[in-house]
């Protein structure tokens, strides 16, 4: 059996070692919480008739490689437009909390003009390349073990703008598969990491959040980033990538950086 991202165990979700990010041995990938979290967001009622339109994440600190415990809540209610918020804690203290929009499912005629139908810019994931994390630390990791990673388009991990396809390698939380919404989540905080404009050795740029703006439901396992950085010199950053599934545009993300030198 596929060891899973995340168990369930004494009414907390404990990480596996493939939760691991690669700033250190004992805290998360972004990638990790925020897919937990989508899902705490998608399975709170009433919701069977809504979509997740928006979910900004706010990273509070290292997220610990420990159990932590998820809640979530409708702060907003109504039938067309609700406000979902949600936290992760590591014993009392919050280590990420998350805001969605969600938006009642409807049926309209739109033009074709007002749609974002733009196709993926590069190849499918089947004619494009695998690329395991070439970072340095544990075996197991969030960016070598749980995601699948193949970048289109002759692009890489070399400095720069680049597009690469994700797909979760194993489940996120045990006994389930995961959602559309949770692929995407978990595969938008790697934006700054394969769009990075700096060294990995010498600096730092690690997100204190992270954006998601969906204009459609995604389909599918694969999710594709069209990601670029920048970088001020008073050690601000912005990463901002573009989002696709096989199908074409899906939405956006974005993430604020805390640049540095090691």
């Amino acid at each position: 059996m596929t060891e899973p991202i995340f168990e369930r165990r004494d009414g907390a979700w404990a990480p596996s070692g493939h939760a691991r990010g690669p700033w250190g041995p004992e805290a998360q990938h972004g990638g990790a919480p925020a897919a937990l979290l989508a899902r705490e967001i998608e399975a709170l009622e009433p919701g069977a008739d809504m979509l997740v339109a928006r979910i900004t994440y706010e990273f509070l600190g290292p997220v610990p490689l420990s159990p932590l415990v998820a809640d979530a809540w409708v702060n907003r209610p109504g039938r067309r437009f609700q406000i979902v918020e949600a936290e992760l804690r590591s014993g009392s203290r919050a280590v990420v909390r998350a805001r969605a929009v969600r938006l009642r499912r409807g049926a309209i005629n739109v033009p074709a003009a007002a749609r974002d139908s733009d196709p993926p810019p590069c190849e499918g994931p089947e004619q494009s390349a695998a690329a395991p994390f070439p970072s340095p630390g544990e075996a197991t990791g969030f960016h070598r073990t749980a995601m699948e990673i193949r970048f289109a388009a002759g692009t890489g991990y070399a400095r720069g703008p680049s597009l690469a396809w994700f797909r979760l390698a194993r489940p996120l939380v045990a006994g389930e598969d995961p959602s559309p919404l949770q692929r995407v989540a978990a595969a938008a905080d790697f934006g700054n990491g394969i769009s990075s404009t700096l060294n990995f050795d010498e600096h730092l740029f690690i997100n204190t959040d992270l954006s998601l703006h969906l204009v459609r439901e995604p389909v599918g396992e694969w999710v594709l980033l069209d990601s670029r950085t920048f970088i001020d010199p008073l050690g601000v950053g912005l990463a901002v990538s573009r989002l696709y599934d096989p199908g074409g545009a899906i939405g956006l993300a974005a993430q604020t950086l805390y640049v540095d030198r090691r």
